[in-house]
């Protein structure tokens, strides 16, 4: 659906593309200067130039047309069934697979495999087949998708009533004092990173997660961590908030992972919820993958090799 955006009470002097940018933090600094080029960015009713300075009494309009969906495809793509009824699936995601089809991500995606068995998914306002929450691309583990439009809206309303027990594996940075903790921050679109979330305490929405340390591993913590709300990369920007992100998250963490890992250290180990026809309690659990297992295993062993051998090893 286009969305048109009007904008008045300008900062005098500023130039239009980041003065759009700054109050429209949604859309990047990259599709802005798509916008200007297509014309859809005007002052006072007048296609404007990027460069443009602001002056006092102008109106900013931006228009922004809604993206092409893409065609949803099945494609015979393997997936691990760990949970089925009539009503449900539980598959287990690997990292690397994208939830959906996206702009970026035309196939290839969880949804495009499950299409081959489940054709008649319930459609959701984002187009979205059966799906009822997501992970994200190089997160394991875990995901529910719901085969009709009464238990998707059910498991919906137990995500957002907080009566999901959700429960991550992560490996961090550091040691993470005190054992267990909870992180309540509020979350919001970074504003000098367009891409990325964070911490943002004007304006952000409320993000609750509880962390407990399951092991301490030298130079890192293994955690059991439960996020208690659903924000977009809550996990990662919640340990990171606290000075620990998560091993090989080249995002919110180090700019080039360590330990040999490909991919950042979050799996979705465990997932538990009621079942909305039976109304019976179902706890499923998703061990660790073969690539995360082998970094605690050398973490656990570090004496064997030491961690050049190791990733060397992995090449």
């Amino acid at each position: 659906m286009e969305e048109t955006v009007v904008l008045t009470g300008v900062e005098v002097g500023e130039r239009v593309d980041k003065y759009v940018a700054r109050m429209v933090p949604s859309v990047s600094r990259s599709r802005i200067r798509q916008l200007v080029k297509q014309g859809l960015i005007t002052v006072n009713g007048v296609a404007t130039k990027a460069s443009y300075r602001l002056q006092a009494g102008d109106e900013i309009a931006v228009r922004i047309p809604s993206p092409e969906e893409p065609e949803l495809v099945p494609q015979p793509i393997p997936i691990k069934v760990v949970y089925e009824d009539e009503d449900l699936v539980v598959v287990e995601k690997p990292a690397g697979m994208v939830v959906h089809p996206a702009h970026g991500h035309e196939d290839g995606t969880l949804v495009n495999a499950l299409l081959v068995r489940y054709p008649d998914l319930p459609m959701d306002e984002e187009k979205r087949p059966g799906i009822v929450h997501r992970l994200d691309k190089d997160t394991s583990g875990l995901i529910v998708v719901a085969k009709n439009e009464h238990v998707r809206r059910n498991l919906q309303r137990q995500f957002k009533r907080g009566r999901v027990d959700k429960l991550y594996l992560a490996l961090v940075e550091g040691r993470v004092e005190p054992r267990r903790g909870i992180i309540d921050a509020p979350i919001g679109r970074d504003t000098k990173r367009r891409k990325r979330m964070a911490v943002v305490r004007k304006g952000g929405r409320q993000a609750i997660t509880e962390y407990e340390v399951a092991e301490y591993l030298g130079e890192h913590t293994l955690l059991h961590v439960s996020p208690r709300t659903g924000r977009t990369h809550q996990v990662r920007v919640h340990l990171a908030f606290i000075g620990h992100p998560v091993s090989g998250d080249t995002v919110y963490g180090y700019r080039k992972a360590r330990l040999g890992l490909k991919r950042q250290f979050l799996h979705a180990h465990r997932l538990g919820f009621r079942l909305p026809s039976s109304d019976r309690d179902v706890t499923l659990v998703s061990e660790l993958p073969k690539d995360l297992r082998q970094v605690l295993e050398r973490l656990r062993r570090p004496s064997l090799i030491s961690a050049e051998e190791w990733e060397e090893s992995q090449r």
